[in-house]
């Protein structure tokens, strides 16, 4: 089909040179040749290949795919009930749902030059005729009298008259090469990438809202675990005044566990600043205000980490709702291509008006007052100084952009997927690492605290043992953080959750040009 739309094509650029002589003839020859041929979408080549499997997947991919709710996989009660708000409150969603709005709005915009326009009109008229350069008139009988209207006549008045008119006017363009349809098309791809937008909105908010708790989270932990090392500095000290008073220890050795004490102090401002930024942020996320609103929280050892594997990578072009929205994009783009390749071939309008006319009010419903006309046009641009060109031409470099928009939204689904399951399998292998560690730094520190009351220790070695114990334990915080928001990573490398599609219906939905690259 699109072979014979290509040398219709050249066949109007001929008959266009014989249009002056005979423009009924190019016209009938021209429906003629191309008659029933309706453009289709020009479908590029993708030029990916998808992989059967992720480097870093399980040997069972498809064991634990994730839930449409997976956030209840890291059972805690509060981050469920904050999603759920979020879900229903969050601004960005309404934003999104808003334009969702717009875009089927514009649908139905696109679809109207499908359906005939009908208009009714009603007009009452008073006319008065004018006489402006009439000089009378006079006649000559064969007796010899005359007349006629002259400067002692008087002449009648300019005659008015009223007219009444009712009528109802349609017209409709005959799609005949799909323009108007491909227009259509294309706005409803529009309006499903920006459902596909909401999704992505939607997913950025939850996302957010996992991020922004367990960063509550981990402030309350840090800060239980800096009010905690406060004290031990601060029973090491008193340690070392008592040995100071006694002589057995110096005023180097008390100043350096008082600086210690400072320091420790100084860090819990910035855990409380962090906290309530982040309970702030959390507000905002669920469309709240700030004032007043608190987390309860608790901490990470409360939160599971779920189990979660990744399914095939054919599977998340199907999930991610951003690499859907490219590809409607892409759709939408092929479709505006054919309308503005259509423009170039000739516009078949019609019109038609009835009603009724009348001199008299009362005689205007009388049948002889009925009245038609139907109009049949053809209209081909010839010359148009390269606006069709270059309009088609825009539209091919849209379909390119979002070939390339789409190319690089399936790759970076692929590339996200792999990072985040590195990093989850990592990240736990260093939290389980960091956290033998704390526990031996906390063994050998409880030992050095019980020397030093013996005195058998000098206050170096235990200086050395707390500032290790008191690293290692923020490291941990900062592992366990980071093993939480590495988990919220992949389930949005993922596309959130997934509603289990029978894999027949999968590919029986895979658009034309998308089946290529499998």
């Amino acid at each position: 089909m699109l072979g014979v739309a290509s040398k219709s094509y050249a066949f109007v650029s001929t008959l266009k040179r014989w249009t002056r002589l005979i423009p009924g003839l190019c016209t009938v020859m021209l429906a003629s040749a191309l008659s029933g041929c309706i453009l289709g979408s020009e479908h590029p080549e993708i030029g990916l290949v998808v992989p059967k499997n992720y480097d870093e997947a399980p040997r069972a991919p498809e064991a634990a795919v994730p839930a449409l709710d997976w956030w209840r996989g890291f059972h805690s009660k509060e981050l469920t009930a904050l999603m759920e708000q979020a879900q229903v409150s969050n601004l960005d969603i309404a934003v999104a749902i808003a334009q969702i709005i717009q875009a089927d709005a514009l649908v139905g915009i696109a679809g109207s030059p499908l359906l005939p326009t009908i208009i009714g009109n009603g007009t009452a008229e008073s006319v008065r005729e004018s006489t402006a350069g009439s000089v009378g008139t006079s006649s000559i009988s064969g007796t010899g009298t005359s007349s006629g209207s002259g400067r002692g006549g008087k002449s009648p008045g300019p005659p008015t008259f009223s007219l009444y008119n009712l009528n109802l006017t349609a017209s409709y363009m005959v799609d005949f090469w799909g323009k108007n349809r491909a227009t259509l098309y294309a706005a409803e791809e529009t309006a499903a990438a920006s459902r596909y937008n909401e999704e992505v909105v939607a997913l950025t908010t939850v996302v957010s809202v996992a991020n922004a708790y367990f960063q509550v989270l981990a402030a309350q932990d840090q800060l239980r675990i800096a009010r905690h090392n406060l004290a031990d500095a601060e029973r090491i000290l008193t340690v070392v005044q008592h040995q100071f008073s006694g002589g057995t220890a110096t005023q180097l050795e008390v100043s350096e566990q008082e600086a210690l004490v400072w320091t420790q102090r100084a860090t819990i401002p910035p855990l409380e600043v962090a906290l309530r930024q982040n309970m702030n942020a959390l507000a905002v996320l669920i469309g709240r205000p700030p004032e007043n609103f608190r987390v309860r929280g608790g901490g990470m050892a409360q939160i599971t980490i779920p189990r979660v594997t990744p399914g095939l990578p054919s599977e998340v072009l199907y999930q991610r709702p951003d690499v859907r929205q490219a590809e409607a994009q892409l759709a939408s783009s092929n479709f505006s291509v054919e309308s503005a390749r259509a423009a170039f071939f000739p516009q078949i309008p019609l019109t038609g008006e009835t009603g009724v006319q009348s001199q008299n009010l009362a005689m205007l419903f009388v049948p002889n007052a009925w009245f038609y006309t139907l109009t049949a046009g053809v209209t081909q641009p010839i010359f148009e100084g390269f606006l069709l060109k270059n309009q088609l031409k825009q539209e091919r470099g849209l379909q390119l952009q979002y070939l390339e928009v789409y190319r690089k939204a399936v790759l970076s689904a692929f590339s996200d997927v792999e990072n985040a399951l590195i990093a989850v399998q990592k990240t736990s292998l260093q939290v389980h690492e960091q956290a033998q560690a704390v526990a031996s730094y906390r063994g050998a520190f409880n030992v050095a605290e019980d020397q030093l009351h013996g005195g058998t220790i000098n206050l170096t070695a235990v200086l050395l043992v707390e500032q290790n114990l008191f690293t290692a334990e923020a490291t941990l915080t900062q592992d366990q953080l980071t093993q939480l928001t590495d988990a919220v990573s992949l389930f949005q490398a993922l596309g959130g959750g997934w509603e289990q599609p029978e894999k027949a219906f999968m590919r029986a939905s895979v658009p034309a040009f998308v089946t290529k690259v499998f």
